[in-house]
Parts: C-alpha cells; structure tokens; sequence
C-alpha cells in the first residue's frame, strides 16, 4: 500500500467556541493546591502581566462509534454511585446533548482543548453507518473537537478510506451522498503507531500542538498494538502497528526537543476499574488500586515527560491516578462510551517552566444528561441523515416480546446471532453442525419499546445495523472435535488469558466455564456437548462464523484453520431472514434464554 499523505489542516479555526464551565468535581483529583497566583490574569492590558500559572481546561470524550442519536437501552445509560453505597441509573447520550454539555462546559474558560481516544467511526448505527461516517465527521467538526487518536475501528475500512475521511472527497464507491462534497475533518486524527510496511512511517501525524497566547500542549495519539487482532485482515493490510509505550516515549522526547514540554497522550487502550459506576474513586485506598488491565502497565511506563493520559477502547469511565515510572501520580481517564460521558481535566501551566503542574491536576467525568436543551445545529444534522437513511432503515424485518439485550458473559443477543448464523447455514449446507459469534461483534441489543413510530416490538432494519454493523460474510469450515476443543480453549487462554472472549453459542451447544481456574483449565473439557452428545475429537464438524472470526480474529487462531470454506452473505442479512422466517407481530420472538454455557466462579 502506497504511503497515505499527512492530513491538510485545511479549515483550523482561529477562534474557539468560549462556552462555560461549570466548577470540577475533583475525583481523581491529586493532593497539592497551587498559589494562589494560579488565578489567570488577562495578558495584554496596561500594567498586567499573564500570572505564572494558567489553567487549562482539556476536554475529552472517547469511543462515539457514530451514535449520534441517543443510544437506546442500557447502552444509552450510565450508573451513578450515591452517597449512601446505593447507585441510581441516569439516561445519557445523544450528540445533540454532548454539544450543550461542551459548549457549557467551556463558557468562561479563555484556554480549553477538547480531544478524544479513537473509535469516533466504525460500528456504528445506521445514520452514521450507512453512509460511511461522514455524518459523524460533520458532528464531530461541530463539537469543535481538536484532536483525536485513532482506533482500532478507524481501520474497519482500511487506511484509504481513514484518509479520506481526515481529507474530504466523496466515497470511491459509493460517490456523494448530498450536494456538497465531503469536506473531511477539521481536527487531525493522530497515528503515532500506524506504519506504512513499505515506508515505515505513520499513515497521519503522530503529534499535534495546540497553542494560545504562548502555551503550547501537545498531543501524541497512538492505538492499542493488537488492532491486527480485532480487526479484519483486509482493514490493516499493508501497516503495522508498534508497541504504544515505546512510541509515546519516542515523540515524547521529539516534542520536548521542539521546546513543548507540556504533553497529553491519547491512548485507545484501556482498563477495567472495579466498579461500573461512572464516579467510582479508583484511588481508594491507593493510586489506581482500583483498576486494573491493559492501561495500567502502559501507564507505568509512558515517560514523566507525559503529564496526562486519555485513554479508551474498554469503554469503562474512570478518573484515576496511575504513578508514572518515576513514581509520580499522574491522571488517566476514560469517558465510557457513546457519548454517555465527558471528562473534564485542568491542567495547569507554568509559564516559567512551560509544562503542566502536575501537584494540581483535577479530573472528573461528567454525565451527558437528556435534560438540557438539545443543540439546534445537531437537531438540524440528525434530520438531514435520518430523511437520508428513512427510505431503507425504518422497514421491519422481525417483532420481539421483549427486550433482548447484549451484556453478559453469555448474552440473548449473542444467542440470538447465533441461532441465525446457524439456520443461515444450514441453508447453504444442510449439515451445519453449530455456529460461533464474536462477542465484540455483538454492537447492541434489541429493545422492546418503539425507537421511533414503528411501534413497540417492532424490529426495524435500522436497529439490526446498530447490531450487527460490520458488513461481515457468514462462512462455513469444517473443524475436528479436537479442533473444536481448542478453539474454545483459545477464548479464555493465550492472548485472551487476561481478557476472555467468551464466544456466543448456537442453540444445541454446551459446556462449562470454570472461572476459578486459569487459561484452558476454564473450559471443562468432559462437559462439552453438541446436541447432549459428547464431541468426538476425530469426526469433522461444520461450524458458521462471521469472516471475522473465519480469519482467525480474535486471538482464536484455530478458526483460521479451517477446511471446505464456503462463503455465504452478509451476517445482518442472515439475521434478518431468521427474525423474519420466525416471528410475526403475533407471534413475535423470546429472548433466548442463556443456559448454553454454565459458569463456575
């Protein structure tokens, strides 16, 4: 793959948006208070000098995945810890609410950045999905967003598509959608650790730098390693993906050398905290003792240079403090999800010094309720693609009786998917033994009450994009029972020993998962039966799976290796002829009930 131009920062705007903000609450906060010559002071007039210090606000969200509209179901709502241990959901999300909080947010403050941790595009719903994201690029170049890293999900179409997305231009198959040409984005996406094979530099600019009246911050923006190993081969063909510690330590060290000495990292990696509530103090009793994963490593290596983490990917919401390799706490954040949440950090400058004051940096995530006033121009923004995606997404393609949601270890939706893969299957090939889902291709669930007026029950083929988004094909191979054993072996050891990727069973397959042991110890080998049949290690088995998890994605290499291949159509398709074939507004379908998989812990 040729090299991919650095983006042109065609349409930089000069002046900000000065919105609002309110007083931070200060989870996560460090200790240390600063002088009270912290205070800004307006530079520029007779007899005043700028003070020392300067605060300024960062804003940061992470993880949109094109949800415009609000999201429905649990995940358009956060959990909030109350004082007295107990915790109350609120609903949350909705660009036309992120723009209000933000807008709000930075009223009153003269010096406020707002950057973000990748995945803005890529499972997304179908206003945003449909038309390869550019609704989301417009959206976002509307929130005046100045920086963002890149995603794994950046790269579900590719680089090219990546680039043209920074750079403007109609879609190379699909053409315009509108009038107007695609204009591309205004804030620059960084890829610090995207490289060219070929050339061996990065597809978009590692590093930006933000300026004001002589501070300088900068931003170096990198994703997680592994984005080979959940995203489709064709997506990353031609780039490699370097490790995120020693890239953010090596332009670390290139911003310093260019005088910019305060630096925030944008990170799509992230942690797990110990709590799903949003305003959880993950300091308590100590520094980060209360989140654990991937991020936490990363942090205690990234460079002191390094004053501020955004991080992402995990879709968790933490505030926490991590210590840095020379023992020092420094903040590192997450905003959950789809827009269910903005976090808002102060940090503050010395201008003597020209880096941040790290004794005083406070950070807190912020809930983007539904009870402000909705922003005009996103109302406006939304209408026009919805009039757009009507025509296709508000027909029916299937009626439910209840909610079927998409959380668990083992979910109803996951079942659901793979019940239709398998019936799919066995059209293509009437000995279709099982099928295996992905859980991260698992998007959303489906709810019961009406999105919009196609009533409640109703199954629309917009709700079954936001499910399944990816355009995957449903594929058949034919595996050994050995080979079987091994795959599920593969979900909770290896690559996925720290993080398991529990696979979605179709009906007729079962097994135990013992969580008090580690790695393939879990899957409890003498329990895995297919239709109450132990598998025999020797007889071939023909499985359904999405092309995803057909190329060995994952971490669960054994799925690549399958025989006899058989490509069939796309896995929402599959989906949609299976709600179709079984339910009917009188009829409509149950959740699965999730008893394939029995869990020990």
């Amino acid at each position: 793959m040729p090299a991919i131009s650095q983006p042109h920062h065609r349409r930089r705007r000069t002046v900000r948006l000065l919105a609002a903000a309110a007083g931070l609450a200060t989870a996560g906060a460090l200790a240390a208070a600063l002088p009270s010559s912290a205070a800004p002071v307006e530079s520029g007039k007779p007899g005043k000098a700028p003070s020392r210090y300067q605060d300024v606000q960062l804003l940061s969200f992470n993880d949109l995945h094109g949800n415009l509209e609000p999201p429905s179901g649990s995940s358009g709502r956060v959990t909030e810890l109350q004082a007295d241990g107990t915790t109350k959901t609120i609903d949350a999300g909705g660009v036309e609410y992120l723009a209000t909080h933000l807008r709000e947010a930075r009223a009153g403050n003269k010096y406020s950045i707002t950057a973000a941790g990748g995945d803005m595009v890529g499972a997304s719903p179908l206003i945003s999905g449909l038309f390869h994201d550019e609704p989301t690029i417009e959206a976002l170049n509307k929130l005046d967003l100045d920086v963002t890293s890149v995603g794994n999900h950046e790269f579900d179409e590719g680089a090219r598509e990546l680039a043209r997305l920074q750079k403007g231009g109609c879609h190379p198959t699909a053409g315009c959608y509108t009038d107007e040409e695609f204009e591309g984005a205004d804030f620059p996406y960084l890829a610090a650790n995207v490289l060219n094979e070929k050339t061996n530099k990065p597809i978009l600019k590692p590093y930006y730098v933000w300026q004001k009246n002589g501070i300088k911050v900068g931003f170096i923006g990198v994703t997680l390693e592994d984005t080979p190993g959940v995203v489709s081969a064709e997506g990353v063909k031609g780039l490699k993906f370097k490790d995120e510690v020693e890239t953010i330590n090596k332009y670390a060290k290139e911003l310093q050398r260019q005088g910019v000495k305060s630096i925030v990292a944008l990170i799509h990696e992230g942690g797990a905290p110990a709590s799903g509530s949003y305003n959880y103090n993950c300091d308590s009793p100590g520094a980060g003792d209360g989140i654990s994963g991937p991020i936490v490593d990363i942090a205690k290596n990234i460079t002191p240079q390094v004053d501020a983490l955004v991080t992402g990917h995990t879709h968790a919401a933490y505030a926490c403090t991590i210590n840095d390799p020379a023992g020092n706490p420094r903040t590192v954040t997450s905003a959950a999800s789809f827009g269910r949440l903005y976090t808002d950090t102060t940090l503050t400058y010395d201008r003597w010094t020209g880096d941040i004051a790290r004794t005083s940096v406070k950070s807190a995530n912020h809930v983007v309720t539904r009870t402000v006033a909705k922003a005009p121009d996103m109302t406006e923004l939304i209408g026009k693609w919805n009039t757009l995606a009507a025509p296709i997404g508000n027909r029916a393609i299937g009626y439910i009786s209840a909610d079927i949601p998409s959380t668990g270890t083992e979910s109803p939706m996951g079942d659901l998917i793979a019940d239709a893969q398998l019936a799919y299957g066995k059209t293509l090939d009437p000995e279709t033994d099982l099928a295996l889902m992905n859980p991260g291709g698992v998007r959303a669930g489906l709810t019961y009450a009406q999105k919009g007026t196609e009533g409640d029950g109703v199954v629309t083929y917009a709700e079954g994009f936001t499910v399944q988004p990816f355009s995957n094909t449903v594929n058949l191979q034919d595996f050994t029972g050995a080979q079987l054993v091994k795959v599920l072996q593969e979900q909770v050891s290896g690559s996925n020993a720290a993080s398991p990727k529990i696979l979605q069973p179709s009906s007729g397959l079962t097994y135990t998962l013992d969580l008090t042991k580690t790695g393939a110890d879990r899957i409890v080998v003498d329990s895995i039966k297919l239709g109450g049949v132990a598998l025999d290690p020797t007889a071939t088995y023909r499985v359904a799976t999405n092309s995803f998890l057909a190329g060995g994605g994952d971490g669960i290499t054994t799925l690549g290796q399958g025989t006899n291949d058989l490509v069939g159509t796309d896995d929402l398709a599959a989906l949609e002829q299976y709600l179709t074939a079984n339910s009917s507004a009188t009829n409509p379908i149950a959740p699965p009930v999730t008893n394939r998989i029995t869990i020990t812990q």
